[in-house]
């Protein structure tokens, strides 16, 4: 035989050798990879539930002009805390002055016309029909004046309550219809919250009214960081959106800063007790077109797929609802790295001690 075809046919048998060698060893590296499985973990525990809320003062009203004239004094400023009584507009009072001093004359006329007519009839000169006309006569003079009082008493406006103003609708010398508005005033001394919350949520918060603390509940402001003061639920309206499926409650928080203003946004945090919960890592899961599947380890210890449905989410953890039982073995790391119906080796470890490994601590 050629000396070269010898020693090509001597490389080929080592060149199979080796890579026979390598696969073998692969194949044995391979086998020897054990994955971390786990099992769910029953137990008592306290979910956070969140709801978007619209921040409102317990009092917002609109301050209306109610007499027609020019603005002749403003008396506060835009963003102001004003005080119950204190001064706000003054309309332009001259007219209504005017009235009153007309009305005030007519009533002193009538009574003196009264006066005589009583003498009169007191000494039988007239009848006492007569009497009772001038009488009359002087109780509406009488209510004429206390008309114009009240029409020259709008003239000033007062802050009904205490509170901030708003911006101002009307400057000073602007003529203003009856009716027409001038700014809005907040009492934000307490807040108001609304927030909606499902029919079947509404429902589980009603079965554990004991349990769920409706008397504690906290506001996440729109930079994310929690109100100071927790909060309490005190109304739930009477019906429900039939277009949503939605009800209303309303939590009242204080408010003794003024930092909370009408018409901000949040959202309420109320913790929802729950037993039993079967609890699974986050890290356990994977997502296939916006749903949540684990992989479970049947009786071969080969790796299966499993659709879950999710309760509730917290940090690291999953709340399960369905999809699983407490003795089943799922996957808790290397899910990148198996197939459907792939056999593993696996060492399991203990829910308990998996949980605990995460840093968190169930309830």
């Amino acid at each position: 035989m050629n000396p070269k075809k010898i020693l090509m046919l001597m490389s080929l048998c080592a060149l199979v050798s080796v890579t026979s060698c390598t696969k073998h060893e692969e194949e044995k590296e391979e086998e020897a990879v054990e994955y971390q499985v786990t099992s769910p973990l029953l137990t008592d525990t306290t979910i956070t539930k969140e709801y978007v809320g619209q921040v409102r003062s317990i009092r917002h009203i609109e301050m209306r002009a109610q007499q027609r004239g020019y603005i002749q004094k403003i008396f506060v400023d835009e963003g102001q805390l004003v005080r119950e009584g204190q001064m706000m507009f003054q309309i332009m009072p001259k007219l209504y002055e005017a009235e009153l001093q007309k009305a005030q004359a007519e009533a002193n006329y009538a009574d003196i016309e009264y006066q005589n007519t009583k003498k009169l009839a007191d000494s039988k000169i007239v009848a006492p029909t007569e009497l009772a006309m001038a009488n009359a006569k002087f109780n509406k003079a009488k209510a004429d004046v206390s008309l114009a009082e009240a029409h020259l008493g709008f003239t000033k406006i007062k802050a009904p309550f205490s509170g901030i103003m708003d911006h101002f609708q009307v400057r000073l010398g602007s003529l203003v219809d009856e009716g027409d508005l001038l700014t809005t005033l907040s009492d934000n001394s307490q807040m108001w919250v609304y927030f909606n919350v499902p029919e079947a949520e509404y429902l589980n918060l009603k079965e554990k009214a004991s349990e769920a603390d409706l008397n504690n509940v906290s506001l996440k402001m729109a930079n994310n960081k929690l109100f100071q003061y927790p909060g309490k639920v005190q109304t739930i309206e009477a019906d429900f959106d039939n277009e949503t499926g939605n009800i209303a409650f309303r939590a009242t928080f204080p408010n003794p800063k003024g930092l909370l203003r009408h018409g901000e946004t949040g959202n309420i945090e109320m913790k929802v007790p729950i037993r039993n919960a079967m609890i699974i890592p986050q890290k356990a899961t994977f997502e296939v077109l916006e749903k949540k599947y684990v992989y479970v380890i049947d009786k071969d210890n080969k790796v299966r797929s499993r659709e879950i449905k999710i309760a509730a989410e917290m940090p690291h953890i999953f709340v399960v609802s369905s999809g699983l039982n407490k003795d089943d073995k799922i996957l808790l790391e290397g899910l990148r790295q198996v197939k459907e119906n792939e056999k593993i080796a696996y060492k399991f470890e203990k829910p308990t001690a998996v949980i605990s490994n995460l840093g968190l601590y169930a309830e």
